[in-house]
């Protein structure tokens, strides 16, 4: 496993890791490769300084999926609700929240993705939206 720093066309920077170095160019040209905040596909390799290694180690028993902190723990819990309580709609979120503003389906509750542009014009236009803080199940690392 390989890990880099990466940065995206929008100047966010973030971690993630890879298999190889192959690996990591194979998924990039794919534009399989996603920045964790925007979620654009155009990102390179950051700056990174070199990771060395003690004799000693600091290994943390907690399996890595369980939360590590209570903030961690709190948005850990408002996804289950959220997922437990709404449909994911996917990227046709926009088009669904649209379609119940208008009557044309029933209302519900519903998550999924859009674009910053989109989610703004839902705002404008009166139908109510807010950013979910975690990324969907499809783009999470």
């Amino acid at each position: 496993m390989i890990q880099y720093s990466l940065k995206c066309s929008a100047g966010h920077s973030f971690d993630s890791w890879f298999q190889s170095a192959a690996a990591y160019e194979k998924l990039a040209v794919a534009g399989m490769v996603a920045c964790s905040v925007c979620g654009v596909t155009q990102v390179e390799k950051a700056i990174m300084s070199p990771r060395v290694t003690s004799a000693r180690s600091n290994k943390d028993d907690r399996p890595l999926t369980a939360p590590a902190s209570p903030a961690e723990q709190a948005l850990a819990e408002i996804r289950r609700k959220i997922e437990a309580n709404s449909d994911y709609v996917g990227r046709d979120f926009v088009a669904e929240a649209r379609r119940m503003h208008l009557g044309e389906t029933p209302e519900r509750a519903i998550y999924g993705e859009a674009r910053v542009e989109e989610a703004k014009a839902l705002v404008e236009d009166g139908i109510p939206v807010a950013p979910l803080p975690f990324l969907p199940n499809r783009k999470a690392n």
